[in-house]
């Protein structure tokens, strides 16, 4: 008698599982991995408003405008479309 009651202490049948399988798919909703904030640079860096050529408006920073590499002044129009082609 005593080897049947250890038995079924142990045994996982299914009125055991599922409380534990409903309580495991709630913990995403309670919170417990939540994400830090995202930190805003708050530097007062000034923004350059530019046209795209699709005619979208884009905000750049102007450091970065200042440190960009100019390739070639002035460029044909040839020569444009041959560099945007895909090779």
């Amino acid at each position: 008698m005593e080897n049947s009651n250890k038995k079924d202490k142990n045994t996982i049948n299914r009125r055991g599982f599922l409380p534990l399988l409903g309580g495991g798919l709630l913990l995403p909703l309670l919170g417990f991995g939540k994400v830090a904030p995202e930190v805003y640079d708050e530097t007062n860096e000034e923004y350059q408003t530019l046209l795209k050529p699709d005619g979208t408006i884009v905000k750049v920073k102007k450091s970065v405008l200042a440190n960009a590499k100019v390739t070639e002044k002035n460029i044909s129009n040839k020569s444009l479309l041959g560099w945007l082609k895909n090779k």
